[in-house]
């Protein structure tokens, strides 16, 4: 009896067959050096705080901030992007900690370049949130709304005191219209002309950031949704890069992550700069609650969601999981 022929003649499924076959035809690989660690370090503390929201995450002191910053080294991690925490008492409306040489985000920085040298790149939060008594990301006017121009003033000379701190890269995080233009002549106008400019190019007044409300001790009233971008376009994105690259960005980010993949692959395709993502609290939150309660695989998680925005085109991937997978790498 004749036997039908070798129909399906392409099988797919050869190439899934063992552990070994599919590491080797693997499209997309992790690797240590793609990954950031975002970290906070706290005034007016004497041991590590946990963030209830973020199990597994703290606000450091600058002690225990120097030791996560040489785990991250050792551990293969390219960079670390720190995050001040002020006294709640040196909060004022127009965020004089951030440009007080001696405000914790700027002691941070030196410590940790003190301690990592040029082998780990340190990388600064560039935005008054953190500082600021009302917790909006820049300088308000009469009626309570940002004032966008008076905001960069304020940029321009954190990005001063934080290169002057040791910062090899800033990161300015605001969405204020002309901020890498203006952090760009002031770095150079003081002769910080090698000091790198990650622009949050792409950043949405996301629910997802909630948990770093508190990682952060926010003191935000209302929302952000008049400079930060809507989850419904697309094309503003496009806008928003533009813009960045033609005011001398040197990297670009992503931010959130995982809810916008296809911003972040469309990035990617668009431009010849680093394209940096940022996976945040939200996403770490979402991940460790549900492991917790035993409905997914933690570790496999963690690797897919990283692995979905390295595919995506993400060449940096910001993540609090960083040391422990490059460590597993």
């Amino acid at each position: 009896m004749t036997k039908y022929g070798s129909f399906p003649g392409t099988r797919p499924r050869r190439l899934r067959t063992t552990p070994a076959m599919r590491r080797m035809v693997a499209e997309t690989r992790l690797h240590p050096a793609d990954l950031i660690l975002p970290a906070f370090v706290r005034e007016g503390i004497g041991a590590p705080v946990e963030i209830g929201a973020m199990p597994g995450v703290v606000q450091h002191t600058r002690d225990t901030l120097k030791k996560a910053a040489v785990e991250a080294l050792e551990a293969g991690v390219s960079g670390i992007m720190l995050f001040g925490v002020p006294e709640e008492s040196k909060k004022d409306a127009v965020g004089t900690a951030g440009t007080d040489p001696d405000g914790i985000l700027q002691l941070a920085i030196r410590d940790v370049r003190a301690e990592v040298g040029d082998e780990l790149i340190v990388m600064s939060d560039l935005c008054l949130d953190e500082t600021t008594d009302h917790g909006h990301c820049g300088v308000l006017d009469a009626e309570g709304r940002v004032d966008n121009d008076a905001t960069l003033e304020r940029y321009a000379e954190m990005a001063q005191v934080q290169a002057d701190a040791g910062a090899h890269v800033v990161g300015p995080s605001g969405m204020m219209d002309g901020q890498i233009g203006v952090i760009r002549d002031a770095l150079d106008q003081v002769g910080h002309e090698d000091v790198s400019i990650l622009a949050y190019t792409v950043k949405y007044s996301s629910a997802f950031f909630g948990p770093f409300r508190e990682a952060v001790g926010s003191s935000l009233k209302g929302d952000r949704k008049t400079y930060q971008q809507d989850p419904a376009n697309a094309r503003e994105s496009m806008r928003e890069l533009a813009l960045d690259l033609e005011e001398g960005a040197d990297m670009v980010m992503v931010k959130p992550a995982g809810p916008y993949l296809d911003i972040l692959a469309k990035v990617a395709d668009a431009v010849d700069v680093p394209v940096a993502a940022y996976q945040i609290s939200g996403e770490y939150a979402m991940i460790e609650a549900a492991a917790e309660r035993g409905w997914i695989d933690r570790d496999k998680a963690i690797m897919e969601s990283l692995t979905g925005i390295k595919r995506a085109g993400a060449n940096m991937i910001l993540t609090y999981w960083a040391t422990e997978v490059a460590r597993q790498l």
